[in-house]
């Protein structure tokens, strides 16, 4: 089977030419993907594109810096999962990945993430998100963490949301610059 490589110029290291394809599947994306086993065949047949080609153009999409992260936008609330916290972690710098690996791990663990500290106001520098359905449950999930990853002498707090935001995937300016 012979894939059809799609080749882009480039006008300048920082402006990538996005043809009239890449602007339908943009708009094609920007509202999430279809909730079916091959979301990208589903929009290859509405665009006229193959399978592969979706692939092959979001990928390059990515690499060109039009699209900046791929992901899921996962609605808590909606599923049940009322309560959630951002539990931020002063690690050693040289165990953050292992611990982060560690914590990344759990399956009501939706985020995992290392930042820069800001000392001297902000010390923490490894962040993970937990989801609950009440705060029990997640100080429940935390102290399961805490235990298993052997985190019982790292500093830490629990931040929980006190509102929600509205969650959205992005939105792509599909004109010419």
């Amino acid at each position: 089977m012979e894939l059809n490589v799609i080749k882009h110029s480039v006008v300048s290291p920082h402006r990538p030419v996005v043809d009239e394809a890449d602007r339908r599947l943009l708009a094609a994306i920007q509202h999430g993907l279809p909730l079916s086993s091959r979301p990208y065949a589903e929009i290859g047949a509405r665009l006229g594109l193959s399978e592969q080609q979706v692939i092959a153009r979001l990928q390059w999409l990515k690499e060109a810096g039009v699209i900046r992260r791929f992901g899921v936008v996962v609605r808590h609330h909606e599923l049940g999962y009322a309560s959630n916290a951002m539990v931020v972690w002063d690690v050693p710098d040289e165990q953050a990945s292992e611990l982060g690996r560690c914590l990344a791990g759990f399956d009501f663990i939706t985020l995992c993430y290392r930042r820069p500290r800001r000392l001297p106001q902000w010390r923490f520098n490894l962040y993970c998100m937990i989801h609950g359905k009440s705060r029990e449950e997640v100080m429940a999930h935390l102290e399961w963490m805490v235990n298993h990853c052997d985190l019982q002498t790292l500093p830490h707090a629990v931040l929980f949301s006190r509102r929600r935001f509205k969650q959205r995937g992005a939105v792509y300016a599909l004109g010419e610059r």
